[in-house]
């Protein structure tokens, strides 16, 4: 059963059960678009399994970007002894970010190439190349059947450390008999196969080598492959580097430490060095790739960073585009260009690969792994239908092919996949501290005082008469109707509230009401708009 991940890209969890026993893969967040006002992250519903955290076996985490591990504390607070299960990277990646947290997380390290057991669960990991390293696929093996879950991957066939999808142990794994098969969709309307990272460093080195000033690289803060080439350009370019933003300080620190980033020695400088070195010697690597608003690169764009943007810089954008951000990098990129500095970006030049295989990679892993179900996951509708179709045409028959959402109840009995039912599966929204207190009605409201604004009446009545003793006063802000506008309507409220009064109606809240009603109308005929009416009504 997915809790996220099905229709969307991000708040990837999907929950196995099999004799009463749970095992969870992956519980990452989704990150707000412009119709979420306020709101910092979204995450699964954890409501199906809350009242039996208890049969939780673990969580096993595929990789360590936050799509699939970002929700990872909020389910821990709930229960704070889940084994997390993962690869020495992710483990460690989880880890500093649960310190954050003040969770102390009971940790159980896996690698390619494992057996482990987790109750009924009999799981074995594989090795699949990413954007990240140590990235996992999960197998596994219950009396019900064999699955296996691939996890983000792609299939570069020259990857920076060497570390190749294990398309030998996919092949192994489809001979035995894979009964159900859930597969990464997110580039599965992009034909043919992936460009291999290494041809992205000689460009990002031509990049440094020509740049005149400073060069800042925008990069997701977990891509360890992508900061090792622009480290390796800077050395071999003269230029010191400067790490920007807590995410990516800490994510490279825990990469470096493990071994995985290779620093050399001298190369790093810190902020505060920055002034004392000339421009055409410094490279600076900060987070903001997908133009989120309080990040290192969108505070420069809007001289809101305490590195100011000079004529003659040039940024680097090295990331591809996560669907629904495309207005926010333009607004970066725009301010940046702005300010007078050159942007090299995905789409003017190969400094980016995405880490997700398209059609050719999927259709090859379907012909290997021969599976008799399919289910498509990681990726919007037109993702989820692109691959169904692929695995179609590999001859997964079409009755075996599950294209499901958030919630869905799937069952694998005798062979067979099937949609059994389904679950509350909605979105939870973190704002601030709060966790799941936001509603779809708290956002409605919020994008209609976005939108429209408000006005807001104050009456005070006598409690025992119900008359008006003062007012009524009326404020507005953002609804852009001139305050010298509402001598007309006080009057209308006025005569609304004596006709009321005078037939009896005594109750605040009626009263409220019926002055709501009256100014939202007034508005509406004479204005064309509809701001949030906030009405008072006050007894004394």
């Amino acid at each position: 059963m997915g809790l996220g991940g099905l229709g969307e890209i991000g708040r990837n969890m999907t929950v196995f059960e099999f004799g009463g026993r749970l095992l969870i893969m992956d519980c990452g967040v989704l990150f707000p678009e412009e119709e979420q006002p306020g709101v910092d992250l979204i995450l699964p519903d954890f409501e199906y399994i809350r009242d039996r955290l208890d049969d939780v076996e673990a969580i096993v985490l595929t990789h360590a970007h936050e799509d699939h591990i970002g929700a990872v504390p909020y389910l821990l607070r709930e229960r704070r002894d889940i084994p997390l299960v993962g690869s020495r990277l992710t483990l460690a990646l989880i880890e500093a970010k649960l310190t954050e947290h003040r969770i102390k997380p009971v940790l159980r390290q896996v690698a390619e190439g494992d057996l482990q057991s987790f109750g009924p669960f009999d799981c074995e990991f594989l090795a699949v190349n990413h954007s990240i390293p140590d990235a996992l696929a999960v197998a596994i093996r219950t009396p019900a059947g064999l699955v296996l879950g691939t996890g983000d991957f792609k299939m570069d066939q020259l990857p920076l450390d060497g570390r190749l999808t294990d398309l030998g142990g996919f092949a192994r794994l489809g001979a035995e008999g894979i009964d159900l098969l859930m597969s990464d969709s997110t580039n599965a309307e992009v034909p043919g196969f992936v460009t291999s990272e290494r041809k992205i460093g000689s460009v990002v080195g031509d990049v440094i080598r020509s740049a005149e000033n400073r060069v800042i690289v925008a990069s997701f803060a977990s891509h360890v492959h992508r900061v090792q080439q622009v480290l390796d350009a800077a050395k071999a370019n003269g230029r010191k580097v400067c790490m920007v933003g807590r995410s990516m300080v800490r994510n490279m620190g825990v990469a470096r430490d493990l071994g995985y980033l290779k620093v050399p020695p001298g190369l790093m400088v810190d902020q505060r060095e920055l002034e004392a070195l000339p421009p055409q010697r410094i490279v600076l690597i900060c987070t903001g790739s997908q133009g989120e608003p309080m990040s290192a690169l969108s505070r420069m764009a809007n001289r809101d960073h305490q590195i100011r943007i000079t004529e003659g810089d040039t940024v680097i954008l090295a990331s591809s585009l996560i669907p629904g951000n495309e207005h926010a990098v333009n607004r970066v990129i725009n301010g940046l260009t702005r300010l007078g500095a050159r942007v090299v970006h995905k789409g003017n030049a190969l400094v980016h690969v995405s880490g997700h295989a398209p059609a050719g990679e999927l259709l090859y892993v379907l012909n290997l792994t021969k599976p008799g179900n399919f289910i498509p996951i990681h990726g919007e509708w037109r993702h989820l239908r692109a691959h169904a179709a692929l695995a179609e045409l590999t001859g997964v028959p079409k009755d075996n092919i599950v294209i499901a959402e958030d919630g869905v109840v799937v069952d694998l009995v005798d062979g067979q996949a099937k949609i059994v039912g389904a679950v509350p599966a909605g979105y939870v929204y973190v704002d601030g501290t709060s966790v799941g207190e936001i509603t779809e009605t708290s956002l409605k409201d919020r994008r209609l005082l976005g939108d429209e604004g408000f006005v807001s009446i104050v009456v005070a009545v006598d409690s025992t008469s119900g008359k008006i003793v003062a007012g009524p006063e009326i404020h507005a802000r953002g609804s852009g109707i001139d305050s010298e506008g509402f001598d007309e309507v006080v009057g209308r409220v006025e005569i609304a509230l004596q006709e009321a009064t005078a037939n009896g109606v005594s109750d605040v809240h009626q009263l409220s009401q019926l002055a709501r009603r009256t100014v939202g109308k007034w508005v509406s005929d004479t204005y064309r708009r509809r701001p949030m009416v906030i009405p008072v009504v006050v007894e004394v």
